[in-house]
């Protein structure tokens, strides 16, 4: 299978897309050199209708206008990281959950650890939100883009959910 991948300038820096044949494959941050591992080499190709629309919803997601993902997905994984980023991808935006409850949902209630090595092989961060799930006690656990950018991905969205009946926007 032959991947393309175009660049999508960030609030949290530069990410590489990266999409096959039937979906976006994977989203890329900055300090990531392992893509020429994973995919092969890769042409440059920003007019490629998936890139471009997952360029478009990420954007949307950045202003605050996105809460949620259409892109088409074509991600490699096992059963098991399937079932769980399937299950990321039901996690309300600006909210989170623990490794714990994510196995509990899947149906496999002692395997937090496998979810949160599930968790970190995710190819696709933000669209499937790995960023939304912390530890059972509350605090930032590991994440491929650093936790800094975990943190500053969950203000983001919890800046742009307010109670209902409020007024949302920035500075609101």
């Amino acid at each position: 299978m032959q991947y393309v991948y175009t660049s999508l300038a960030s609030p949290l820096g530069r990410l590489r897309l990266v999409a096959g044949d039937q979906g976006l494959a994977a989203v890329l941050w900055e300090h990531q050199d392992g893509s020429a591992q994973r995919f092969g080499a890769m042409a440059e190709a920003a007019g490629h209708p998936v890139l471009v629309h997952a360029q478009q919803q990420l954007a949307d997601y950045f202003a605050g206008t996105r809460r949620s993902f259409s892109v088409p997905l074509a991600v490699a994984g096992t059963e098991f990281q399937q079932r769980v980023w399937t299950a990321l991808r039901t996690i309300p935006f600006g909210q989170t959950r623990s490794y714990g409850q994510i196995a509990a949902q899947i149906g496999r209630d002692k395997a937090g650890r496998a979810v949160g090595a599930a968790n970190g092989r995710n190819p696709i961060p933000i669209i499937v939100p790995c960023h939304r799930v912390i530890g059972a006690d509350g605090t930032l656990t590991g994440f491929t883009g650093g936790v800094a950018i975990k943190a500053q991905l969950l203000a983001l969205e919890r800046r742009w959910v307010s109670p209902p009946g409020a007024r949302r926007g920035p500075g609101v």
